[in-house]
């Protein structure tokens, strides 16, 4: 008799590929950190600092231009030099994880591959955590980055979506690795 796709597959392959998108996002956004007010600079000139880029924006004209010079050694930082490594080692895990886990979530088989879709859990569920820390230690270390003088410093988007990225390839991989539990009751 033909098995319906477990619910926890399901959630893993929903919510693993919605991860993937807003991790890659965060990984490329020119903005992790925001700094505003600095001393020196028109009320509403805003610099946005991501792990790749420089930014800067003045928001009544909304005139951008990215590529600015990293007068303050921003880039040589631990936390940002540890994210420009692991957020792409992140984003490569996810996808393979996912090539693994439509493998054994079984598109063109009768009966799932638990073991394999347990694996690919395992690799998710990785994946996530490798992009979690490196989000994590930059929002820890946010306040002590070398800034502009003066300047009012917040979180950019491109950290809150490799936060929500993380978290959400975190419970699909967990939810993919309950496979496993299969493969034992199979034994």
């Amino acid at each position: 008799p033909s098995m319906r796709t477990p619910t926890a597959m399901i959630v893993g392959m929903v919510l693993c590929p919605c991860g993937l998108l807003l991790t890659f996002t965060g990984t490329v956004a020119p903005s992790w950190r925001q700094v505003s007010h600095m001393s020196n600079h028109p009320i509403d000139f805003v610099l946005e600092q991501g792990i790749w880029d420089i930014c800067t924006e003045r928001q009544s004209t909304h005139d951008r231009l990215c590529g600015q010079a990293d007068e303050l050694a921003y880039f040589e930082q631990v936390p940002v030099r540890v994210a420009q490594g692991m957020m792409p080692t992140s984003l490569a895990l996810t996808l393979l994880g996912l090539v693994v886990a439509a493998l054994g979530v079984r598109c063109w088989q009768k009966e799932p591959r638990h073991l394999l879709a347990g694996v690919a859990g395992l690799m998710l569920l990785l994946s996530g955590l490798l992009s979690l820390v490196p989000a994590a230690w930059y929002t820890h270390e946010l306040w002590t980055l070398p800034a502009p003088a003066g300047g009012t410093l917040v979180a950019g988007y491109g950290l809150v979506l490799s936060y929500l990225g993380s978290c959400l390839e975190i419970l699909g991989g967990l939810a993919l690795t309950l496979s496993f539990h299969h493969c034992c009751k199979e034994r």
